[in-house]
């Protein structure tokens, strides 16, 4: 999916603007005991309870795509003969209305999910989209739909004690908003099925929800798609880093992070100034071609390739945003950190000096000491403009 095709469904989830009449869930105690099963009609909602549903599911299509959001993808055994796929596949077909589907998912969910101490809410909802035709320029006509996009959104909240939200009514065994007790947080997990693509259901992918990109909840991954979980993002730099130092040993340099760093941002600033709805990534082969312009030699590269394709996959599609922090270049020697903005990390050199490695930092005009301008010892004043 890319961010055009997410933020048309996130335009949907609004009062007034999707064909989602009922939500239906779970209310699940931290034992893992099912306190209430919910079948609420949207119609029979005030508006700022709709409102509330709706904002958590929307939720759950929120962040980052490649960070929060994941795109997960089925194999062709799996579509054709796995149970996970099946019953996901179920739910939606039955627009969520087979009780014994939804509470097989339900404690499916319970068995394959860890929330800590927090009791929760699986919230699910179904709705039914007649995608509007897109001309080339770009303009819709909701009159000349010919797709109709069916799917599931899922949203597991923690019940907590907060701000005025969604709760439980136990006598009402029904969502309401309530401005004391436990209250629906924003979801930890949630997901979209099948994966809106090219304006279109994909069976073969699921869009995956984490409001933490480091906390994947593998366990609910393996459990309800039964697939092997992705890296998250901090163990996708990990294994970034590790391939490498590991690959690269001694040809590691700090000129070398540097130039690499400096193209892997450069990228990410061109592809924001082109708004490209499409997620920006690389491989390992970009890199590759990236360390051959540094002058590494064929041999570490493809030992840097190779290590990629163990730990992230073959020709493993990978956001640079989760390889590098863009937003800074950070140096760190023993306890001493430097950090600087990207754009000035070639001012910063490595040289070895009567024996001893050093980093040094150009001191020009206004240097400062915890606040306070100081004169360096030694150091020749600029020339004045005009002399020799």
């Amino acid at each position: 999916m890319n961010q055009n095709e997410l933020g048309e469904l996130r335009r949907r989830l609004r009062s007034g603007k999707n064909n989602i009449s009922h939500v239906y869930g779970c209310y699940v105690s931290p034992l893992k005991e099912i306190i209430a099963e919910v079948d609420q009609s949207l119609s029979l909602l005030n508006e700022d309870d709709v409102e509330s549903c709706l904002a958590l599911l929307r939720k759950a299509l929120s962040g980052g795509l490649g960070r929060n959001l994941i795109d997960v993808e089925f194999s062709t055994q799996a579509v054709a003969e796995g149970e996970d796929h099946k019953l996901l596949r179920a739910l939606r077909d039955t627009k969520l209305k087979d009780a014994v589907l939804r509470r097989q998912f339900c404690e499916k969910v319970i068995q394959n999910v860890e929330m800590g101490e927090d009791s929760y809410l699986i919230l699910l909802a179904q709705d039914t989209y007649d995608v509007p035709f897109k001309g080339k320029d770009g303009e819709t006509f909701s009159d000349a739909s010919d797709t109709v996009y069916s799917y599931i959104l899922c949203a597991l909240c923690p019940m907590r004690e907060g701000k005025p939200g969604l709760g439980y009514v136990p006598n009402e065994n029904a969502l309401h908003v309530k401005t004391a007790g436990r209250l629906a947080a924003p979801p930890e997990v949630g997901f979209l099925f099948p994966a809106f693509d090219n304006r279109a259901a994909n069976l073969y992918n699921t869009l995956y929800y984490v409001r933490k990109p480091d906390i994947l909840h593998t366990e609910f991954i393996d459990g309800i798609f039964g697939i092997e979980p992705p890296l998250s993002a901090p163990e996708q730099r990990e294994a970034f880093e590790t391939a490498l130092t590991d690959a690269l040993g001694v040809e590691c340099s700090m000129e070398l992070v540097q130039a690499v760093h400096e193209q892997l941002r450069e990228r990410i600033d061109l592809h924001k100034e082109s708004k490209s709805p499409e997620p920006l990534t690389v491989t390992a082969k970009d890199v590759g071609g990236m360390l051959r312009e540094c002058g590494i030699e064929e041999e570490r590269v493809a030992s840097f390739q190779d290590y990629c394709g163990q730990r992230l996959g073959e020709d493993a599609a990978m956001d640079p945003a989760n390889l590098i922090d863009s937003k800074r270049f950070q140096i760190k020697a023993g306890e001493i950190t430097i950090t600087v903005k990207p754009e000035l990390s070639g001012q910063v050199e490595a040289r070895v000096v009567d024996g001893r490695a050093y980093i040094l930092i150009p001191a020009g005009d206004g240097v400062e000491v915890n606040g306070l301008p100081v004169e360096l010892e030694g150091a020749q004043a600029p020339a004045a403009a005009g002399g020799r």
